[in-house]
């Protein structure tokens, strides 16, 4: 750990131009790198006999690598986009005397604007207080719905226009890493031979945690028995009663794994509620035998399971909560229900 700090300390000295020493002799300080074909496959680097693999190399960036990818993917795709929508714009016969954005606004973006009821819809879901609820706020909240609704209404265009002429794309859009994501007895929901498996690595005292315990309930909705959802604890070292909670839950799960669910819809509900006599109190309210729990909870007996688990995550790049591995491609961060989506319909659709 120091000697990352000393190399991060070391390069902010450089960045901001201040000498680490003072002799008038011009010293060549800089790394000496010499770029070349590699002497044999899966080979990224080597100083004097010592060679630094691929694999070394990757190991714990592969997400980071993949989501670099990803945003290059997304510009390229959105410039096609626009070059596509240009071209077919132009073939349209209804296109003679009117500019790109005329025929836009007359023929696509009829009616993009956001209705009140929309606007207020918007505010709802994403619980905005309403002393925030300021005339500027609602004037942006209108552009964002606006915003969606024209790139929506586009998409819906274009996806007419080239339902029976598909675009051709040559250049690859790159695949999520997949990682290797053991399960063993942690606490789950749903059938063990479901085709996606779920594994989410969480913090009962994370407020994100709490929004992404709904997503899972919104993609169990959405995909039945085709979805399978397992929890791991990842207790941040900043949340104080991030641990016992962990090993509450596991309590509740050596008790009764049904019970693990109620202590766990427990938990989110009340985040301010995790003190001992906090989680003490949800056991009751949940059906637990209580005598069994509190020693449980006071024996700390799953404080190396806990453990285990985050040790587990840190392996596997997990750097924040809620972090998921769906059939072991990681999703980082409580993602909407499209995000999920998006990758169990390419997986069931194979």
């Amino acid at each position: 750990m120091k000697f990352t700090r000393y190399i991060s300390l070391f390069a902010l000295f450089v960045a901001m131009g201040l000498g680490l020493f003072s002799c008038t002799k011009e010293v060549e300080s800089r790394p000496n790198y010499i770029f070349k074909p590699a002497p044999k496959e899966g080979v990224a680097a080597k100083i004097g006999s010592q060679e630094i693999t691929m694999e070394e190399l990757y190991s714990g960036i592969q997400n980071e690598l993949y989501e670099a990818k990803r945003q290059v993917y997304e510009i390229k795709m959105n410039r096609l986009q626009g070059l596509i929508l240009e071209r077919l714009i132009s073939a349209d016969p209804r296109k003679e005397g009117l500019s790109n954005d005329q025929f836009l606004e007359q023929y696509i973006l009829s009616d993009a604007s956001p209705s009140q009821e929309e606007i207020q819809a918007f505010i709802q879901d994403r619980n905005i207080p309403q002393s925030q609820v300021t005339d500027e706020m609602r004037e942006r909240v209108a552009q964002f719905i606006m915003m969606e609704k024209k790139k929506d209404m586009i998409d819906k265009w274009l996806g007419k226009k080239t339902a029976e002429n598909p675009v051709e794309v040559y250049f690859e859009r790159p695949q999520r890493p997949v990682f290797d994501v053991e399960v063993g007895d942690s606490p789950s929901k749903g059938r063990s031979d479901a085709a996606i498996t779920i594994v989410e690595f969480s913090d009962f005292q994370c407020p994100f945690c709490s929004r992404g315990a709904d997503i899972m309930k919104e993609v169990q909705n959405k995909y039945g028995n085709k979805v399978r959802v397992v929890f791991k604890n990842f207790p941040l070292p900043f949340h104080q009663h991030a641990h016992h909670a962990a090993q509450a839950g596991l309590c509740a799960h050596e008790q009764n794994k049904t019970k693990f669910w109620d202590m766990h819809a427990a938990m989110f509900a009340d985040q301010e509620g995790l003190s001992i006599a906090g989680l003490t109190e949800k056991a009751r309210r949940v059906g637990l035998n209580m005598d069994d729990f509190q020693e449980c909870l006071s024996s700390e007996r799953f404080r190396s399971r806990v453990d285990a688990d985050a040790a587990q995550g840190r392996e596997l790049g997990v750097q924040s909560t809620p972090t998921y591995f769906v059939n072991g491609m990681m999703v980082s961060g409580a993602q909407p229900l499209d995000a999920f989506s998006e990758i169990i319909d390419e997986i069931l659709n194979r």
